[in-house]
């Protein structure tokens, strides 16, 4: 699982799918995108991104699973405006 701030998120999940960036998310296969947040202010985005790093796994799983109960990798909705 990864967290992470980004000003633009398409071409940020785009690059973890291309396995451009090193790190965790290339070493471990990290490349669905299944939870995000947006927000107007970047200075809130990393505040809530530190925050959501400090909490446990099992916290960001349900969080997750409140959202996205099917895991549905949401890039592709994301980057062309259409659901699958």
């Amino acid at each position: 699982m990864y967290v992470g701030f980004t000003s633009d998120i398409i071409k940020r999940v785009w690059q973890h799918k291309e396995k451009f960036i090193d790190g965790f998310t290339k070493r471990y296969g990290v490349d669905k995108l299944v939870y995000f947040e947006q927000f107007d202010d970047p200075e809130l985005g990393i505040k809530r991104g530190k925050r959501l790093k400090k909490y446990p796994r099992k916290w960001k799983l349900n969080l997750i699973e409140k959202n996205n109960p099917n895991w549905k990798d949401l890039y592709t909705e994301l980057a062309t405006g259409n659901p699958d």
